[in-house]
């Protein structure tokens, strides 16, 4: 019988995974978005490789739209533990003025799917790490650890790979690509346990704090900087709150909240009836608009 705990277990099979994925892929990179899942997600990185740093880098697809934070966090993260960042923003939506406030789903697809895409094919990566978990998602629950991508990095759910007794089929097709989820099996109540076990820090944005927020489409927005675009009759108030799941600033909905504390956000996440992702305006485009994207190339 095993003698570990189950966060152990949950860690053993994300070491065990990157450690698979570094001896077999000639050029993988893990990709960052700055949230809770990559913070936990570069820690297994450092503790899998140590006392090297990890044999790959980082990629962030950055839109232009997150949080001020989350910036500064990425830089100051990446600067402390001395690894390679790299920082990728498709410039011509930007000179196309593509922003999520006029642009709706094509805000998404252009600075999202088609970015990951352009950076992925411009540094030739043949692996990408993410850090998708099961319980976030139902398009995500049916993602293999190892999601194999064809040349155009679109995801076929119905052609992909068994995963039977934990063995990965790491061998690819010409013009294929891999996306890695080592973290697929842990959910959101782990995640912040895992946090609190091995004391990571993460973007401040994840405890409650007055913030000045909108109430939108039974989201609560926070105005983080002079692009918050108001509808008429909004009025920025301030507000306790909190976020479950970072993004883009404007499609992400915060929750008001008194978790200041990680004992505090463990207890709310205990009694929680709903994902964290039923606070991304995104999600609910349309219907199945998640496995849509992902058939795409999304993340």
């Amino acid at each position: 019988m095993s003698e570990l705990t189950h966060l152990e277990e949950l860690e053993a099979e994300a070491i065990y995974i990157m450690r698979e994925v570094a001896a077999e892929c000639e050029n993988p990179v893990m990709l960052y978005s700055i949230g809770k899942d990559s913070s936990v997600m570069l820690h297994l990185a450092l503790k899998a490789f140590y006392p090297e740093k990890p044999p790959f880098p980082f990629l962030h697809i950055d839109t232009t739209w997150k949080f001020r934070e989350m910036i500064e966090f990425r830089d100051k993260t990446a600067e402390e533990l001395g690894i390679e960042m790299l920082v990728y923003t498709n410039q011509e939506g930007v000179k196309a003025g593509i922003n999520p406030f006029d642009h709706g789903s094509a805000y998404t697809d252009i600075m999202k799917t088609q970015a990951l895409k352009q950076a992925l094919n411009k540094y030739q990566f043949d692996a990408a790490f993410g850090g998708g978990r099961r319980d976030e998602e139902k398009s995500r629950a049916k993602e293999r650890i190892f999601s194999f991508r064809n040349q155009a990095q679109a995801w076929e759910p119905k052609n992909q790979r068994p995963e039977m007794w934990k063995l990965y089929n790491t061998k690819m097709h010409k013009g294929e690509s891999i996306r890695v989820f080592p973290i697929s099996n842990w959910t959101e109540k782990d995640i912040w346990q895992y946090i609190k076990q091995e004391n990571i820090e993460i973007v401040p944005l994840y405890f409650a704090k007055e913030r000045p927020v909108v109430y939108r489409d039974g989201n609560i927005i926070m105005v983080d900087d002079g692009r918050m675009k108001l509808n008429p009759g909004e009025e920025i108030v301030q507000k306790k709150v909190r976020f479950r799941t970072l993004g883009c600033y404007p499609l992400t909905g915060g929750c008001e909240s008194e978790a200041d504390t990680l004992d505090d956000i463990i207890e709310e996440t205990l009694r929680a009836v709903s994902s964290e992702r039923t606070s991304r305006v995104i999600d609910h485009e349309a219907a199945g608009s998640m496995e849509r994207r992902k058939r795409e190339g999304y993340f």
